[in-house]
């Protein structure tokens, strides 16, 4: 015969459990059947949760008086279940069996063993529901929360009519509208100073690295006895001046100088046309930046009739044999050209006429400047396309912006000589939106006439 061990996890067990149990009783000795009870008694109760988990085994029994064996298995019968949840944990427990009947107590036990395996399956679907319930009501509870909002203060302003003036009544105190119209304005424009101040602050910082090359390419000159001489030119207020001093700023002053000539006595009138130029030209180790050059006689002489046609004529034929013969004899030639757009000029003449740190720079030229803008275009166009050549090129200098004008300026200045020491980490790159060549410069403005039949630039 087999015997079967159950486990208190499903009804359909006990019931096999029962129908092994019953059938067993058939045999004709109480020893036997005493015996059979026994190891049918080994019930294994299992919980959902892994670490709660007992297992009741009922002892053998080995004793011949069947009162003695009926005790022990009530004993053995008696099993505790732990539940996963400690709030909802039971305690199952077998009731005494006193029969006499060995039948009538393998029933009970049998019936003992579904009540324990039925009711730990209880405890843990109430369990699981009771979680799931406490997290419903609180999710429901956080959202229909109300949200305290803090009411905002706002101080009530009223305008009354004091006489013949509106006021504002701000803490019992009557101030006119108009004061605080200005002082709304003032306000507004000092903030927008001190915005602009610190945004160019932080340009003139990004110009320092390249300021910082500039004190290299020096240093490089004076050691290798080199010369070099830099060409600003432009229409008035195109930001020659500026970008010159961005340049020397830090150099050492005693291996530069800056030459700004003006208009030609009646001595030098008499004189070659280049003497005055060339008396001012660099010994070894040094830079001259000349604030506009011998391209006088092609621009503003030529605009204004300050030269008859002759002297212009000869300029225009003999400048590039003149430069030549000036890079031939070791001399680094920089000639650097600063466009600027009609309306930004118009602009800048509008602040030198209120600023009186700037009202120095306005001449009587400068005021005719705007009416003769087609001739100063003209002329530039025939300046750059005949003078622009491969011993002494033209850089065109877009500077409407001034901080760029300038900072491209330097990168020409510096890409000019291969000097030593320099910065490999810095960005060298001429951008091109900034800088065009002068023959790049020819053809944009070829372009322009063809489609409109005017220069733009």
């Amino acid at each position: 015969m087999m015997i079967n061990k159950y486990e208190g996890t499903t009804a359909s067990q006990s019931e096999e459990a029962k129908t092994t149990t019953v059938s067993g009783t058939t045999e004709s000795s109480q020893a036997k059947a005493t015996k059979q009870f026994a190891q049918a008694a080994e019930v294994k109760t299992t919980g959902t949760d892994s670490k709660n988990s007992e297992l009741a085994t009922a002892k053998p029994v080995t004793e011949s008086n069947p009162q003695k064996a009926t005790k022990q298995l009530t004993q053995t019968a008696e099993v505790k279940t732990t539940s996963t949840d400690n709030k909802n944990s039971e305690l199952a427990t077998a009731k005494p069996v006193t029969e006499s009947n060995p039948q009538k107590a393998t029933e009970q036990l049998t019936q003992t063993a579904e009540v324990k395996t039925t009711g730990t399956d209880n405890n843990n679907s109430e369990s699981a529901q009771s979680v799931d319930t406490n997290k419903q009501v609180q999710l429901s509870e956080e959202k229909e929360a109300p949200v305290e909002e803090t009411p905002a203060q706002i101080e009530k302003v009223e305008v009354i009519q004091v006489g013949d003036q509106s006021c504002v009544q701000i803490k019992n105190k009557q101030v006119p509208l108009e004061k605080l119209v200005n002082f709304y304005i003032t306000k507004k424009k000092e903030r927008k100073r001190n915005r602009k101040a610190v945004f160019k602050r932080r340009q003139e910082q990004m110009l320092k690295p390249y300021q910082a090359e500039l004190i290299a390419l020096q240093s490089h000159l004076e050691k290798t006895n080199q010369k070099m001489i830099i060409l600003f030119e432009g229409r008035d207020a195109a930001g020659k001046g500026g970008t010159i001093r961005r340049v020397i700023r830090y150099m050492n002053e005693k291996h530069y100088r800056v030459v700004a000539l003006g208009k030609p006595t009646e001595e030098q009138k008499t004189q070659w046309f280049y003497q005055k130029y060339i008396q001012h030209f660099p010994t070894g180790g040094e830079i001259v930046l000349f604030d506009r050059s011998w391209y006088n006689r092609a621009m503003v002489e030529q605009v204004f009739g300050f030269c008859s046609q002759k002297e212009y004529d000869d300029f225009m034929n003999g400048v590039v044999d003149f430069e030549k013969d000036l890079t031939t004899q070791g001399i680094t030639l920089v000639k650097l050209y600063f466009s600027v757009t009609k309306a930004e000029q118009a602009r800048r003449f509008e602040r030198r006429k209120t600023d009186p740190l700037r009202q120095w720079k306005l001449s009587e030229i400068d005021l005719q400047a705007q009416d003769r803008w087609d001739d100063f275009t003209n002329t530039k166009y025939t300046m750059i396309k005949q003078t622009h050549s491969h011993n002494a090129p033209w850089s065109i200098i877009r500077s409407n912006n001034k901080y760029l004008a300038r900072r491209e300026a330097m990168k020409v200045i510096l890409n000019s000589v291969n000097y030593a020491n320099r910065n490999k980490e810095l960005d060298y790159a001429l951008d091109p939106n900034i800088v065009i060549s002068g023959a790049r410069e020819i053809e944009i403005m070829d372009v322009q006439m063809n489609n409109s039949g005017k220069f733009i630039n």
